[in-house]
């Protein structure tokens, strides 16, 4: 289960201050994969971090039951300058789940050969989104966040990306981001749609879909 209450974040800019959202309160319902829906720039990236516990919101807070993922495909729980190796080593104590177990199998599952044992400030970022996702596919989480990730690679691995992501999540929570209204097709089953500060939930993932789409036509004929 994942609570925000009265959820606000704001940046200070050169021109002044840019609020992202103000007061967000909702409860979002657990073993539901939520589709999160909006324009660019509408804040579901930093959302996402926020959840994840990763960025602090200026007021409010999020109360969280069982254990999230960071957002996968940002990297942002990786060290620059520490090996694909070192970084999965290291997020296997953290989380509590077999070193050999995980290393084998993000080893095998993110395919990025020599570079697997060079530091991730050499990464492409292709290459740092097949990690991030090899290594959270390899951690049993109550709750996976998704930003993009499932469209990172060539097909043959965005097709294994999206069955072990298929698989994880029939028992697990998910909050996915996606341009990509296929993929929230196939993956989610209820949305989020987060337009000018304000987070609507819909039961349905089509209806989420119907009205993010009718908000992006009304901001283009604007």
């Amino acid at each position: 289960m994942i609570q925000l209450e009265n959820l606000t974040k704001r940046f200070h800019m050169k021109d002044g201050v840019h609020t992202v959202f103000e007061g967000l309160t909702i409860t979002l319902p657990q073993g539901r994969s939520l589709g999160l829906l909006g324009r660019n720039g509408a804040g579901k990236s930093t959302l996402l971090q926020i959840i994840a516990g990763n960025m602090q919101p200026t007021s409010g807070r999020v109360i969280r039951q069982g254990n999230i993922s960071w957002p996968i495909g940002a990297a942002s729980s990786f060290h620059a300058d520490m090996t694909g190796l070192q970084n999965t080593r290291f997020l296997a104590r953290v989380y509590g789940v077999d070193c050999e177990s995980l290393t084998e199998f993000v080893e095998r599952f993110a395919d990025i050969g020599k570079h697997f044992n060079m530091p991730l400030r050499t990464y492409s970022s292709g290459m740092k989104s097949r990690l991030s996702f090899g290594v959270a596919m390899g951690i049993p989480f109550d709750t996976y966040l998704i930003d993009e990730v499932t469209g990172a690679g060539d097909q043959s691995f965005k097709r294994k990306s999206r069955n072990v992501f298929k698989s994880r999540i029939r028992g697990s929570s998910s909050i996915m981001i996606s341009h990509s209204m296929s993929d929230m097709r196939n993956f989610c089953d209820s949305g989020l749609v987060l337009s000018k500060g304000v987070l609507k939930f819909f039961e349905n993932i089509e209806e989420a879909i119907s009205v993010h789409e009718e908000l992006m036509a009304h901001s283009v004929t604007k």
